[in-house]
């Protein structure tokens, strides 16, 4: 992520995990311009915790691929908006990722920031009751936090 408006968006998927009752934190880390602070993050993340990852990127969009490809972990990618109109660069960089190298691509923008929150609460209740009952009253209240 690199502008304030890409830190606004991710800022909704932020406020989701938290209603989810997901600890989560927002690192800014650049695959071009910090390649060794990506995978330091990538190689640690299972044992500090982490269970997924959710990575936005712009443009060449490279960040949820390298992240996909030093960790064991889910990755999902949030294309954002900075390059071609409409972010349709970002997400194409990131939805074509090589057989082997998976990332979980999510819509353009806040909407993607939105979903990518949801769609990690869902993995994460596979084996947490409490996130689990999160993301039951969150159907029940028709996908409205």
């Amino acid at each position: 992520m690199g502008s304030k408006t890409d830190e606004n968006v991710m800022q909704e998927c932020s406020n989701w995990l938290t209603w989810f009752g997901i600890e989560n934190n927002m690192v800014v880390a650049s695959a071009h311009r910090n390649p060794d602070k990506v995978r330091d993050l990538m190689v640690n993340a299972k044992s500090n915790g982490y269970g997924v990852v959710i990575a936005a990127a712009g443009m060449a969009a490279a960040l949820p691929g390298v992240c996909s490809a030093y960790t064991s972990l889910p990755v999902l990618g949030v294309p954002l908006d900075g390059g071609l109109p409409g972010g349709i660069d970002a997400l194409y960089s990131i939805v074509q990722m090589p057989a082997g190298l998976p990332v979980g691509t999510l819509a353009v923008g806040k909407a993607g920031a939105r979903n990518a929150a949801a769609l990690a609460a869902r993995m994460l209740a596979l084996s947490d009751e409490k996130i689990a009952s999160r993301v039951e009253e969150f159907k029940a209240n028709e996908y409205k936090i």
